[in-house]
């Protein structure tokens, strides 16, 4: 299992548009990515799992990973966190 930890820097937050980009990256993977903010987890792979968490900017949030393409998985979500959020 792996796990990246990040700070949210977008004014807006986790909202739709980089949700569903998020969703769609995810899901370019078998792994299991899940998102937790504050004791709660979302899938990564459903944009309801990862809307319903309300993540903000300043916020923490960690992702992890776990499955079979794990490590490329961490490699390109946690570029795209970084690009994007």
């Amino acid at each position: 299992m792996k796990e990246f930890k990040y700070v949210i820097a977008d004014a807006e937050g986790i909202h739709a548009r980089p949700a569903g980009e998020l969703v769609k990256a995810a899901k370019a993977f078998e792994c299991s990515i899940k998102l937790t903010k504050e004791g709660k987890t979302g899938d990564c792979k459903k944009i309801f799992g990862i809307m319903g968490l309300g993540v903000k900017k300043d916020n923490e949030v960690t992702i992890t990973f776990e499955g079979a393409d794990e490590e490329a998985a961490y490699e390109s979500i946690s570029k795209f966190m970084k690009e994007n959020l």
